[in-house]
C-alpha cells in the first residue's frame, strides 16, 4: 500500500535521507521510528506529496507520488505534528470546510462529518469553538479531518506528542481501531507508544533505514542472551544458586537483581531452551520458588542498540578511510 524505493533527498549538499526503502501492507499499522534529525519528517513529506525526492520512487496504492500527486492526495489522510486547525471555527464548521476542500459531494458532507465525529469521540464538542478545546480534543479534531473521505492510507506525525497519559491512551485506542480498515503509517519517538500501537516498525537513523520488522522479531535478532528472572520466598546465598546452576546446560551466568538475595537474573544461551530444566532444578533444590519469568528486550532497548551500533560502525568506517 505504501512503497518507498531508494528515496534520497538532498537539501543543498546535505543528504537528509539516502536510499530509503520500505513497504507497508494494506491494513497494517506501522511505526516509523528515529531520533530527531534522522529523516522521518523528510520521508513523510515525500510520501504526502509535500515535496519531491531528489531521486527514488514513492508510491501510494501503486500510484507514483511525483507523477500523480493529486490522485495520491485523495488516498491519504494526513495529521502533521502541528495540527493545522482554525481556532476560531467550531468543530462542525471546520470539518465541513475540510470536507469541501477534499471534494466530498455536498449531499454526502453531513453524513461524512457525522461519521468522523462519532469515530473520534467528538459528539459532545462538535458545536464548540476549537480554540476553547483541550489539547486532547484538538488532536481528535485533527485526526477527524484526516479521516474525512475515508482515505485508504492514514499518515500520522507524532500524534500523541504533548498529551497527558489519559489522552494518550484515548488516541492510542482510536488509532488501533483503524487497523484493517485503513493502512496507518505512524511517526513517533515515544517508543512504548509505538510498541503498544503498531504491528511492525521501520527504524531510521542518520537518513538511512537500519531495521524493519516486528518488535518481537527485532528482539530475537538482537538479544545476544536470554534472561530469566527467579524470585524466591526468602534470601538465597550465592553458593546455593551456584550449586543449582552448575549442571544446567545453556546457563551462562547469574547475578542478584537486588540486595536482599530473593531475586536473581539468570543469563542463558539464546539458542538453548533452559527454562524446563531450570524450573525442575530450582524446585528440586527446595529453594522456595515464587516466580520465574523471561525478560525480553524492550523496543527502547532494541532502538538504542540499533542506533548505537550504527554510530559505532560509522565512526569505524571514518577512521579506516
Amino acid at each position: 500500500m505504501i512503497e518507498a524505493i531508494d528515496l534520497t533527498k538532498f537539501y543543498g549538499p546535505i543528504p537528509a535521507i539516502r536510499d530509503v526503502s520500505f513497504t507497508v501492507a494494506r491494513g497494517e499499522i506501522v511505526g516509523f521510528l528515529g531520533p530527531n534529525g534522522a529523516g522521518k519528517s523528510t520521508t513523510i513529506k515525500i510520501l504526502t506529496c509535500f515535496m519531491p525526492p531528489t531521486s527514488g520512487t514513492a508510491r501510494i496504492d501503486g500510484i507514483d507520488c511525483l507523477e500523480n500527486s493529486l490522485e495520491v492526495r485523495r488516498k491519504i489522510g494526513y495529521l502533521p505534528e502541528i495540527v493545522p486547525l482554525y481556532a476560531e471555527m467550531t468543530v462542525q464548521r471546520f470539518l465541513r470546510f475540510c470536507a469541501e476542500a477534499k471534494g466530498i459531494p455536498a449531499k454526502q458532507i453531513k453524513r461524512e462529518i457525522d461519521r468522523v465525529v462519532s469515530l473520534c469521540g467528538l459528539s459532545n464538542v462538535e458545536n464548540r469553538i476549537i480554540g476553547h478545546l483541550s489539547k486532547g480534543y484538538r488532536q481528535r479534531v485533527g485526526l477527524a479531518q484526516a479521516l474525512i473521505g475515508n482515505p485508504s492510507v492514514i499518515i500520522l506525525d507524532e500524534p500523541t506528542i504533548g498529551l497527558d497519559p489519559a489522552q494518550i491512551v484515548e488516541i492510542r485506542e482510536l488509532i488501533k481501531s483503524l487497523a484493517g480498515k485503513h493502512t496507518v503509517f505512524l511517526s513517533s519517538h515515544i517508543l512504548p507508544e509505538v510498541a503498544q500501537t503498531c504491528q511492525r516498525v521501520v527504524i531510521i537513523n542518520k537518513g538511512q533505514i537500519v531495521a524493519t520488522d516486528t518488535p518481537e522479531n527485532l528482539t530475537k535478532q538482537l538479544q545476544r542472551t536470554r534472561q530469566v528472572r527467579l524470585m524466591f520466598d526468602s534470601s538465597v546465598p550465592v553458593e546455593k544458586i551456584q550449586d543449582v546452576m552448575k549442571d544446567i546446560d545453556g546457563v551462562t551466568g547469574f547475578s542478584p537483581a537486588n540486595g536482599d538475595g530473593k531475586t536473581w537474573i539468570v543469563e542463558t544461551d539464546p539458542d538453548v531452551e533452559v527454562r524446563p530444566a531450570l524450573a525442575k532444578a530450582v524446585v528440586e533444590s527446595g529453594l522456595g520458588l515464587v516466580e520465574m519469568r523471561s525478560i525480553d528486550l524492550s523496543l527502547e532497548e532494541v532502538f538504542m542498540q540499533l542506533v548505537t551500533e550504527e554510530v559505532v560502525q560509522a565512526d569505524e568506517s571514518e577512521v579506516q578511510s
